[in-house]
């Protein structure tokens, strides 16, 4: 009884094709993603690549019954998928094979005609494999096999295709899959048709739109053999077709992803399963850093960057820089007190409730000494300069207390990269927050690793107005801390699902341009 199944184990009869966008290939990669456990015995061997065809060899079916035979005589075979049949004998030897073994869920595609247009069996064959489908429980032709199996020309309409659709059900005693994927225009229906129905001749509509990508090499394959293995599980066509649909729709707007080839490229079999696959220690968050290899190449080239290494920077703009990177290590040393509540472990607990503490002292410290020599610029909420108030504005925490004359009210910038982090915060995911948070160690520490490291190399000349900033960036405590908030989130993307490690790449290229536009602010808002 169809239906039980928890995971499937569905054999696949079709071709091979060596490039493994289709036959045997396509079929096992569906039958993985639903979920299943395949197996396959092979009809046909071919030389076809994303561009067609240009071999095919036909084992004897005395090899294909041996396959047959060593397969279901040692494990029980859930669903069977029949791809493509490459002549008479082969057919005769598939259909004897189901007769004796009676599987619950047989899905037939019926492999007749090339995307060329061209016949791909002899007549014999055609006749053979009609005589297959009263074997089957579903047939899923496109819409020129449709015609070929009724002997007649390929429906130009969807009416029409339900009509010979329901004709063939009729004939048959299966249900047959519809599918509008060769007529015009931008809809892409299917139609379940089952003419035999105990309640009466029942046609089930499944909408779609049109996919507009070159990789459908392979989509009946794949297609068919994800119905088998669902159908095993589901025991209902209409809730099997609906779950197959929506992957494969999937499979085709990410089938971009796969670069392979130059033709008809293959659909992405694994599109929905990406991040639950097995990254090693690392992989995910050098990912992460290399997604924002433009934004840190955009950071290196700042004025800022160049003036602040030079000893040109404007004072103003220096002091512009420090009275809001008090105001957001404030903001930030809340959400990291947040990550350390989410965390999963003592240890990252213990690490960032530690960071969220140097935010508010050893960094508020280090402020406070250079506030206290710099004046502060003062700036209303839009991040227009106000009258320069004294240093001795600044509160105990390094940051100029708020008032009238606007002084210690956060920048733009300031605001949206600590607006940002809240929000992460308030997401509730560990992972998210932790990634949010990353590029504010990571970011900074290679920034001040490459000034410093240039800085030092250059004779001590002791007029330079900023060297004993630029010397900060030496703290091997911060490096090892950027070090460990990696690897913490290097974890948690691991452990994430796919959607979660979605997030958590959105998170982290947000937080690395709000760096980048806070590396920049002072010389717009100064």
């Amino acid at each position: 009884m169809p239906g039980t199944a928890r995971v499937p184990r569905v054999l696949s009869i079709a071709g091979s094709d060596p490039s493994g966008g289709a036959g045997i290939q396509a079929d096992l990669k569906s039958i993985a993603a639903m979920g299943g456990y395949g197996m396959c015995a092979i009809t046909a061997l071919t030389a076809q690549n994303t561009r067609g065809v240009t071999a095919v060899h036909t084992p004897p079916p005395e090899f294909l019954a041996a396959q047959l035979e060593a397969v279901g005589s040692d494990i029980a075979v859930d669903a069977v998928k029949i791809g493509m049949l490459a002549d008479a004998e082969v057919i005769r030897t598939v259909a004897a094979w189901l007769d004796a073994t009676r599987p619950d869920v047989v899905v037939l595609d019926p492999v007749m005609v090339a995307t060329s247009g061209d016949r791909l069996l002899a007549p014999d064959a055609e006749e053979a494999l009609r005589g297959l489908l009263t074997r089957a429980h579903l047939i899923t032709p496109n819409l020129p096999e449709l015609a070929a199996l009724l002997g007649e020309p390929t429906a130009s309409t969807w009416a029409v295709a339900l009509d010979q659709g329901t004709r063939l059900s009729e004939r048959t005693g299966a249900t047959v899959l519809v599918k509008g994927g060769h007529l015009a225009g931008s809809s892409c229906p299917d139609a379940l048709v089952d003419a035999n129905h105990p309640e009466g001749p029942l046609i089930a509509e499944f909408g779609g739109e049109r996919i507009d990508t070159p990789n459908t090499h392979g989509t009946g394959c794949s297609l068919s053999s994800a119905l088998a293995t669902v159908q095993a599980r589901t025991g209902d066509w209409q809730r099997s077709l609906a779950v197959a649909k929506a992957w494969l729709r999937g499979a085709l707007e990410a089938s971009g992803e796969l670069e392979v080839g130059h033709g008809h490229g293959p659909v992405h079999h694994f599109h929905h399963a990406q991040a639950s696959v097995p990254l090693a220690e690392g992989e995910f968050t050098d990912s992460l850093w290399e997604d924002t290899a433009k934004v840190r190449a955009e950071i290196d080239a700042l004025p800022f960057i160049a003036e602040l290494d030079g000893g040109t920077l404007p004072e103003a703009h220096f002091a512009y820089y420090l009275t809001q990177d008090a105001l957001y290590l404030n903001g930030y040393s809340r959400v990291l007190a947040r990550a350390s509540a989410l965390a999963p472990s003592e240890e990252e607990q213990a690490f960032w409730a530690e960071g969220a503490r140097v935010c508010l002292a050893v960094e508020a410290e280090l402020h406070r000494t250079w506030l206290s020599r710099h004046p502060v610029q003062a700036h209303d909420a839009a991040g227009q300069r106000l009258p320069d108030v004294s240093p001795s504005g600044a509160s105990r925490g390094g940051a100029p207390r708020s008032g009238a004359d606007g002084a210690g009210r956060p920048g733009p910038v300031t605001k949206a990269y600590v607006d940002h982090l809240l929000a992460a915060s308030a997401s509730g995911s560990y992972a998210v927050l932790a990634a949010a948070a990353l590029p504010c160690y990571w970011i900074y520490a290679e920034v001040g690793s490459a000034l410093h490291a240039r800085h030092a190399g250059r004779p001590e000349s002791g007029k330079h107005p900023y060297a004993e900033w630029i010397g900060t960036y030496a703290d091997e405590a911060f490096a090892a801390s950027t070090r460990r908030a990696i690897a913490y989130t290097d974890a948690a993307g691991r452990r994430a699902s796919a959607p979660e490690r979605e997030a958590m790449r959105e998170a982290f290229m947000a937080s690395s341009v709000y760096e980048r536009e806070f590396f920049d602010a002072p010389r717009r808002y100064a």
